[in-house]
């Protein structure tokens, strides 16, 4: 399959795997990287490098192979169940666990985890994302829902659209606050310099994060984000619009004096109304220990 993409010039200077990227959702750079070298893309007919830059009205030719979709395989690989029934699951995610399988990124996640630990999940989004209603990022921790049939999972669903399941994340973001507390509702989008990115752009999609300061420090606070919506980046991207980029978030803001592994930031409580029973359920977990660590440096005045 032969896919065609003409440069911009808000895209000129970038390299051509990082454009691609950011255009073909669901297939990582590596496996973009893979398919360049064996010659599987064209630059104004010519074959290029993974590193060649790319300038405004040069024509991309790609020849894709067939999605041919893998069998996702179960792994026991340990889960933090803080609650489960017949029709869901509330799981604690760790860090640097991908949610679900993708091109190049079958192994290792949560869905390979939970298809060994139940077997039985929604089948809505797919084979590739089975009980997966809703996601955070790699490098989040916290709660996610997981529903384990296509009734629970229209509930789960309903609920966030209609934006009334209740979550609240902790993050620690660079700076000092001038107010203890605020909101930021601004549109957020694909960054259309870097598709990899989102970014706070007029034709994106509504996006509403409430924000709380529980601590503040000499340089920068611990804080509390309530979503209103679920917007992919959503917390990395408004808390950095408004110069307060969290901490460890080298994509929306720099590299930190911590050894955290990506932003830190915690999926700490989240509640809905059970699907089935139609009741109220509320669950919170613990930050953390990395996240501890860095508050207890905080607090002492500590660098590292």
């Amino acid at each position: 399959m032969i896919e065609t993409f003409r440069v911009t010039e808000e895209e000129e200077g970038r390299r051509v795997d990082v454009y691609l990227a950011g255009l073909l959702e669901g297939r990582s750079r590596s496996y973009l990287q893979k398919l360049i070298k064996d010659g599987a893309l064209c630059c104004n007919g010519k074959t290029v490098k993974a590193s060649a830059l790319i300038r405004s009205g040069d024509e991309i030719r790609l020849d894709l192979p067939e999605n041919v979709l893998p069998k996702i395989e179960a792994e026991d690989i340990p889960l933090d169940i803080v609650y489960e029934d017949g029709d869901l699951l509330v799981v604690n995610k760790p860090k640097g666990m991908v949610v679900h399988p993708a091109p190049g990124h079958y192994t290792g996640t949560l869905v390979n985890a939970l298809m060994h630990h139940c077997g039985d999940l929604s089948g809505i989004n797919g084979v590739l994302r089975p009980g997966i209603v809703h996601r955070i990022d790699r490098d989040t921790t916290g709660l996610l829902i997981v529903c384990k049939n296509d009734q629970s999972h229209n509930g789960i669903a309903a609920q966030l659209k209609e934006h009334s399941v209740e979550r609240t994340y902790h993050a620690i973001a660079a700076g000092v606050f001038n107010d203890k507390s605020g909101t930021v509702d601004a549109p957020i989008g694909r960054d259309t310099k870097d598709r990899l990115k989102m970014a706070i752009c007029p034709d994106g999609k509504p996006a509403i994060t409430h924000f709380t300061v529980l601590e503040q420090f000499e340089d920068s606070a611990y804080i509390a984000c309530r979503l209103e919506t679920g917007r992919t980046h959503q917390i990395r991207v408004h808390m950095s619009s408004i110069g307060h980029p969290l901490i460890g978030d080298e994509i929306y803001g720099k590299k930190s004096r911590f050894q955290t592994c990506g932003q830190v930031l915690h999926a700490k409580t989240i509640g809905f109304k059970h699907p089935g029973t139609g009741e109220w359920m509320q669950f919170d977990s613990g930050l953390p220990g990395y996240f501890e660590e860095i508050l207890r440096a905080l607090r002492s005045g500590k660098s590292a």
